[in-house]
């Protein structure tokens, strides 16, 4: 119970305490914005933070409303190709997350006076969110009214905010300001770095009624002796307006569910805004204060990479190509393991753990390179991919399953020695390879091969895994496991469909908690029973609909997406809790894009120019789409929809505008399509 209480007060502390017992407070502005008012005379204290991310900048902003409707704000900025020496008493592991950083209050702003008393804000009276973040004050007792909002620079070592003050009085106001420019040096693994901070407001200006004036505070990082950051202030957020323009125009959800459509819109920007310039090129990382200018077995090569050609993202593809890059250089003839992680600018991880990488390496390469649908890229992966795959054959245990040290969760929660999601990731990749092999023309014996391997491996998850777990047929997660575990969706993931009503009732009634799915809600240590990751959730929910499981899968799906979108702590899905403070971990975004590409719409590619659907349409639902699709080097929408009691799924070529294919489908008979 102890432990129980400490966790509850973990969260009140991290989120705030009125922000943990109200509900949906949060409304949506636009398919683009969500927006919270708050009334003059009676503001309720709430407080979060989020993260937002340029090439060269990430910022996690933290603000806090008190009862009285007063804001503060604190700027966690980080510079992530900036890495100063630890110090003398930190751990050695510390030089893997040395990043230039520091956190900024509201001392760092312009002081304006009007007279002779320092200016004030009024209360806040709305806050929005639009992939940037748009606070908006009641007038103040002088009838100023403040609007500020908050964007990283796209490309330089630069975090701006800008502040507005409109004169709503009907007499002239003049102001003084008194700017607080500061400057801080630190040494590195590259020489020096100034930190400056600064403001461009006007020593004294006057507002006319109804006149407004803008000023910027920057916050910025210089090398040596390198030029400050040259860009305008209208250019920095004219970039960040394009990046977003360019989100929201391409692959857009279209359900009877705003929420839905709406997340589905935030996620694609977190999902692709953590891509920074590293000495292995651009490269995403999962950001969330602790990795940057790094990448990773999971969250790179198996979570968001394969996503970025449904979104027609070209920093994204590259970011993915430099990734699987990097780990294609470690191949060895002896097939050693690889590494699982390639931290700070190219480092191994400080730890050498086989975390089942090779399959989640082939899995999510193997998916990449179907979906760019690019003979040139898909014929550079194949090594890795094959490498990966004979990796994990030779790992077989004489079960005939995966062995690894660990899974992705590295040693949070037991795995064996031998786990579930291994094995289901080896299975996938497996078949996924042969539908590659076969766009390459790859030696039929290869191909054979494979799908022997497939075929041998599918009867052995079942016979090693498949157990009778908490009274249900479902999987155990390795040899020994008495508990329902999260990852028992895996096989659902990959196709495997054996177990599926017992593994369903386990993600949603069994493991299910107001956060989504559990990692494992009945383990007796109570440490390891408080535990959920969003990507346990978004993958279950993949699975789920991949089974045709469609009312429960879109109950849950919804349930979990008012949450994020519209709760306590928005507007992201996130990582995980207690561990990492639930933060915005940039790659489970792109997980829960593809639970509407993979798991509701049922797109599975099968060549380079070819794929298949198996759309799952709600009954309540008589339409749903996926837009500006922008995979198979093609843009296409793919809309489902019920007529005379049957789904329709319609092709629409959006450079011709001909329909290209107009078939019925079923729930359990994908239809095919080829370019």
């Amino acid at each position: 119970m102890t432990q129980k209480i400490s966790v509850l007060l973990v969260y009140l502390f991290f989120f705030g305490w009125n922000s943990f017992a109200q509900e949906n407070q949060w409304k949506i502005a636009s398919k683009t914005s969500i927006e919270r008012s708050f009334s003059k005379n009676s503001v309720q204290a709430y407080s979060d933070n989020i993260e937002m991310a340029g090439k060269r900048v990430a910022g996690i902003i933290s603000y806090n409303i008190d009862s009285l409707g007063h804001l503060s704000v604190n700027r966690q900025i980080f510079f992530p190709q900036l890495h100063p020496f630890i110090k003398e008493n930190d751990p050695k592991w510390f030089v893997y997350r040395s990043y230039l950083n520091n956190t900024y209050s509201d001392q760092i702003l312009p002081k304006l006076y009007i007279g002779k008393k320092q200016f004030s804000p009024g209360k806040i009276q709305k806050m929005s969110i639009n992939g940037m973040l748009h606070f908006q004050h009641h007038p103040s007792t002088s009838g100023v009214v403040v609007n500020r909002t908050f964007i990283p620079s796209t490309s330089e070592r630069l975090f701006l905010e800008k502040i507005t003050l409109k004169n709503a009085n009907s007499k002239k106001i003049s102001f003084q300001a008194k700017n607080n420019i500061q400057k801080h040096k630190t040494l590195g693994t590259d020489g020096e770095f100034t930190t400056i901070i600064s403001s461009d407001a006007p020593a004294k200006f006057d507002l006319e009624p109804n006149d407004s004036i803008s000023f910027l505070v920057r916050i910025e990082a210089i090398l040596n002796e390198e030029n400050k950051p040259s860009r305008l202030t209208q250019e920095n957020f004219s970039d960040r307006t394009n990046f977003l323009k360019e989100m929201s125009g391409s692959l857009n959800l279209e359900t009877p569910n705003p929420v839905l459509n709406t997340l589905f819109e935030f996620s694609k920007i977190r999902a692709s805004e953590s891509i920074f310039e590293s000495k292995l090129g651009l490269i995403h990382s999962p950001g969330g204060g602790r990795y940057y200018v790094g990448v990773w077995a999971n969250d790179q090569a198996e979570y968001v990479s394969p996503f970025f050609p449904y979104l027609g993202y070209d920093t994204g593809n590259k970011s993915a190509m430099n990734m699987y890059r990097a780990f294609a250089k470690e191949m060895n003839p002896e097939y050693n393991k690889l590494p699982y992680a390639f931290e700070v600018e190219g480092l191994p991880p400080p730890s050498s753990i086989d975390r089942g990488d090779a399959a989640m390496i082939a899995y999510g390469a193997s998916q990449f390179a179907l979906a760019a649908g690019d003979k040139k890229i898909a014929n550079e992966l194949w090594p890795l991919i094959s490498w990966c795959l004979e990796y994990s054959n030779r790992q077989l245990n004489k079960e005939g399953v995966v062995k690894s040290e660990s899974d992705e969760m590295e040693g949070r929660v037991e795995t064996g020695t031998a786990n579930l999601s291994t094995s289901s990731l080896y299975y996938g990749a497996l078949n996924h390879a042969i539908d590659l092999g076969r766009s390459l023309k790859k030696p039929k014996s290869v191909l054979n091969k494979y799908q022997k391997q497939s075929k041998s491996l599918k009867k052995a998850i079942g016979n090693y895994f498949g157990a009778t777990i908490e009274g249900l047929e479902t999987y155990r997660y390795y040899d020994g496991h008495k508990t329902l575990r999260h990852w028992i969706c895996m096989p659902l993931v990959v196709g495997i469909k054996n177990r599926k009503e017992d593994t369903i009732e386990a993600l949603f009634n069994r493991l299910w908690s107001g956060n989504g799915v559990h990692v494992e809600k009945n383990n007796p240590d109570p440490a390891v029973s408080e535990i959920f990751w969003d990507r346990g959730t978004l993958y279950a929910l993949r699975g789920t609909f991949l089974a045709g499981a469609t009312e429960i899968s879109l109950n849950k799906l919804e349930e979990f997406s008012q949450e994020r979108l519209l709760g306590a702590r928005v507007p992201y899905v996130v990582e995980a809790f207690p561990e990492g403070g639930m933060a915005h971990l940039s790659a489970e975004s792109a997980l829960y894009c593809r639970v509407f590409i993979e798991g509701m719409f049922g797109m599975n590619p099968t060549g380079l120019n070819s794929f298949t659907v198996l759309p799952q349409l709600p009954k309540n639902w008589d339409k749903m789409a996926l837009r500006k699709i922008k995979a198979f080097g093609q843009n296409f929408d793919v809309d489902v929809y019920r007529k005379s009691g049957k789904i329709l799924v319609k092709l629409t070529n959006n450079e011709s505008g001909k329909v290209q294919l107009k078939a019925i489908t079923t729930d359990d008979s994908p239809v095919s399509f080829a370019f």
